[in-house]
Parts: structure tokens; sequence; C-alpha cells
């Protein structure tokens, strides 16, 4: 799970106590990067340990995260995403590994006015409310880490209900990055 927590963090990656909202594909467009996207944060994780996360190009509309511990710069993790923004929201999406179930992730984040990375998870009780009231199609599926949700369908309904500002309540804020150099 030490690895994986490095993705919680990261990028939120739709894990939060062994609880994952999954993907059968990724969203559809994919976008440049905002302007101040890219670069080297800094957050402190739920457990009080220093954590940094550097964001690169590595090709056309196409990113890495590479998460790590301060305490452990050589034990770094990096994951491949996508960008993409629809209505007013910036979202990003990346494949999960195998052991939990190689679906994809979405996950929200935002820039502030104050220079930080704001990312959001999806509320699992949430989507499986929306599931219950058929505003999205999935099933249920299982990890070695917990129960996750496996969101299928038309990824364009997917987006419209992830853009539609009545659903707002779906996000849930999980981590919050400075510039390096400029966390307290």
């Amino acid at each position: 799970m030490k690895a994986w927590r490095g993705v919680v963090i990261a990028l939120s990656f739709l894990l939060l106590s062994g609880c994952l909202v999954a993907f059968e594909a990724p969203l559809p467009v994919s976008d440049p990067a905002p302007k101040g996207l890219l670069g080297k944060w800094t957050s402190t994780n739920a457990w009080g340990e220093p954590l940094n996360l550097e964001l690169t190009r590595t090709g056309d509309n196409r990113y890495q995260a590479v998460s790590y511990f301060r305490a452990r710069p050589g034990e770094r993790e990096a994951y491949p995403f996508t960008v993409s923004h629809h209505g007013s929201r910036w979202y990003l999406s990346a494949k999960a590994p195998a052991r939990f179930g190689g679906h994809f992730v979405i996950a929200g984040f935002e820039l502030t006015d104050q220079h930080e990375l704001v990312v959001y998870n999806l509320d699992l009780e949430q989507i499986r409310q929306a599931l219950g009231q058929k505003a999205l199609d999935g099933s249920s599926f299982q990890t070695d880490d917990g129960d996750g949700v496996l969101i299928g369908g038309d990824m364009d309904r997917v987006s419209a209900y992830l853009d539609d500002p009545a659903n707002s309540d779906v996000f849930v804020e999980v981590v919050r990055y400075r510039r390096q150099g400029k966390a307290r």
C-alpha cells in the first residue's frame, strides 16, 4: 500500500480508505495543461509527512507526476496522466495499477490565486447514489484493499454529470499543494 499511498497523495487517484471510483475509459478530450500546473509542488500528507510532487510534460498533451516523500527522495513513484477541461472544471485522468483493477481514475483540480494546486477526489458514496438514481452506469468491484465502483457507459454522459454544478458535492478536497519553496 506504500506505493499507492503516494498516488493518493500525489494525484488523488481516488483510493480513500480502500475505496476506489474507477472508470472504464479516460475522459475523451485531452487538453494542454493550464498555465502554472507544471513544476515542483510540496505538501504535507495526512500522516504529517512532507511530500514533493513534480509535474512534467512527456509529450503532446501527456504529462507525468513524480511523487516522493522528502525524507526518502530516492523512493519515487511516476504516474503518467492527461488533462481535460470541461465546463468550468479541470480534470486529470490516469490508468490505475493492475492490482487496483487497471481501470482509469479521474480527479478534479484547480490552481488558486494563492498559487496552490488543489486536488479533488470523487466521493464514493455520492457516486453510489448517482448509480442508484441511474445518473451514471456502473457496478461494484473488489480490490485487495477494498470495494470499488466501476463507472461505464458513455463518457460524454460522465463528463456532463461531473461538469453539472448541481453535482459539485461529488468532489472532495484531498490535498493542497504549494509551489516548492513557498510551503510553510
